[in-house]
């Protein structure tokens, strides 16, 4: 006996983070998230996406940094200048600490 399969009515959709950070304390948990795993790569790419939340247009005019300028620095493909990225989390409405 042979099984049928049948094509399934369910669609996928891209999943985008973005659109779950709504709130400054959404914002915080999931940076605080990224960064746990301690690869700053990895961490300007979720600053990234955070700032993409937010809308990239503001975030360059709370920064002083162009739109262009913050892709490159937020794109995860290298690690970024910590006094630029910490203008980025500032502008973001969020406090990175350091705690023992």
């Amino acid at each position: 006996m042979v099984d049928q399969v049948h094509e399934s009515a369910v669609t996928f959709h891209d999943y985008d983070p973005a659109r779950n950070l709504d709130t400054p304390e959404a914002v915080a948990e999931f940076l605080a998230a990224a960064l746990e795993g301690g690869d700053m790569k990895h961490f300007a790419r979720a600053v990234g996406i955070a700032s993409r939340a937010v809308g990239m247009t503001d975030m360059a005019q709370k920064t002083g940094i162009s739109r262009s300028g913050l892709y490159d620095l937020l794109d995860g493909k290298s690690a970024p200048r910590s006094d630029s990225l910490f203008k980025v989390i500032e502008a973001l409405g969020v406090k990175l600490t350091v705690v023992a």
